[in-house]
């Protein structure tokens, strides 16, 4: 775990019931992720937030893989949260298979990189994180003309989730730990 400076400090030992999870990131990335030390404090919604997160994620998702990471990275960035931009890009770089699109992101209104439909679900990201929410009649018409109304609450729970997320984690300034740097400077993952 990489050392933190954070004013609420991170649990040295989790609780029994978020062991076998920890036990799976140390095996997939090769360390606890950080944000799992900070929400072991409250395992019984450490492990609402999973299912929710999984229901998110799951493979009939209304969303596909692509759209989900490419959202999640520009909230990430949106709210500041050091964490969420390193795990985001990640995953955006992985279902992207490059990383071109994931350092356009915060640029993605000038990048030709962007089709239609993610640059009406992202402008709708970036309505939404706004506070108060900005989402525009404009924004809406858009957004209908690429998604169904299921998909365009899915998209709206996926927001809110990451905007939570984030939020936590900028809040307590849980760090970023390095899960992207591996890719930077390749041109495909």
């Amino acid at each position: 775990m990489k050392e933190s400076s954070a004013w609420v400090k991170p649990l040295e030992s989790l609780p029994v019931s978020i062991r076998p999870v920890a036990a799976m990131q140390k095996k997939h990335f090769g360390a606890v992720l950080n944000p799992t030390r900070w929400w072991g404090r409250m395992p019984r919604l450490f492990w609402l937030v999973a299912l929710f997160v999984g229901f998110l994620e799951r493979r009939n998702a209304r969303l596909n893989p692509a759209l989900r990471a490419l959202l999640q990275t520009r909230i990430s960035q949106l709210c500041h949260c050091a964490f969420c931009i390193d795990a985001n890009s990640l995953r955006l770089a992985e279902r992207c298979g490059a990383m071109d699109k994931v350092q356009a992101v915060s640029h993605w209104q000038s990048s030709a990189l962007f089709s239609p439909e993610e640059r009406a679900a992202l402008a709708y990201a970036e309505a939404t994180t706004a506070t108060p929410p900005q989402v525009s009649d404009a924004i809406k018409t858009a957004l209908k003309r690429y998604y169904r109304d299921e998909a365009i609450a899915e998209m709206t729970a996926l927001i809110a989730f990451q905007n939570l997320s984030a939020r936590f984690n900028a809040a307590l300034d849980i760090p970023a730990q390095g899960l992207c740097d591996g890719l930077k400077g390749k041109p495909h993952v």
